[in-house]
């Protein structure tokens, strides 16, 4: 099975209400899992961070279950893949965390993984999910 990975976080103020959204289909379209989470006051690149990291974690259990063949993940944030992928230092003692934890997950799981980039319009489901989150909150 070959996993792709779409995930968002937003925060309405920097800090402020904040969600993640993940969404995993086949790379044949099928929807293989979907999460709307609601983060308390965090900012925008945390809770960025936190979407991803609940990817990860939930693609850790599901490998345990499912024979994966390759996982790519795309994310709308640049700042988290360019980090995860080694590209840019991590400045920001907060995120240092987050990093880390991705890393240890990512060396943990035996098939290919890919963090790419993508623009806000390849990302819908996931921010619809992340903005789901934040308006439960609101409402």
């Amino acid at each position: 099975m070959n996993l792709e990975i779409y995930t968002d976080g937003g925060a309405r103020g920097n800090p402020g209400i904040a969600g993640g959204g993940v969404f995993v289909k086949t790379t044949e379209g099928s929807v293989v899992f979907e999460k709307s989470s609601f983060f308390g006051k965090k900012t925008n690149n945390e809770s960025e961070y936190m979407a991803f990291v609940e990817a990860l974690e939930w693609l850790a259990e599901f490998s345990k279950k499912e024979k994966i063949e390759s996982v790519t993940l795309f994310l709308d944030s640049k700042l988290v893949v360019e980090q995860v992928n080694k590209n840019w230092r991590v400045k920001e003692a907060r995120l240092q965390t987050f990093v880390i934890k991705s890393w240890r997950i990512i060396e943990s799981l035996p098939y290919p993984i890919k963090i790419k980039h993508v623009l806000r319009d390849k990302n819908k489901e996931a921010d619809l999910l992340a903005n789901q989150a934040m308006d439960a909150y609101s409402e």
